[in-house]
């Protein structure tokens, strides 16, 4: 595969791994998949574009925020207390 120039890749290219449409596919040789554009590759999507089209993705889409996790109830923060109640 040819390697970009130093100055094609800078920062303002999208994080594929922060993409709704970014995917990991089954296939080893080709690990990334892009469910927008429909197509697998051996590096991230977001530099296979720029390959073909010398433009960044246009397609990035932020994943959804997932909200925080709740703090553990003290009850269940120590299992030997929680699994007692299970014990005879």
């Amino acid at each position: 595969m040819p390697e970009l120039p130093a100055n094609t890749v800078d920062s303002t290219r999208p994080d594929c791994w922060k993409c709704q449409h970014f995917s990991v596919s089954w296939d080893p040789k080709m690990p990334y998949l892009c469910r927008l554009m429909g197509f697998k590759s051996r590096s991230l999507p977001a530099l296979e574009i720029i390959r073909a089209d010398g433009k960044p993705c246009q397609g990035f889409t932020a994943k959804a925020q997932r909200p925080a996790v709740a703090a553990v109830p003290a009850a269940q923060a120590n299992p030997s207390t929680y699994l007692s109640a299970f014990r005879r």
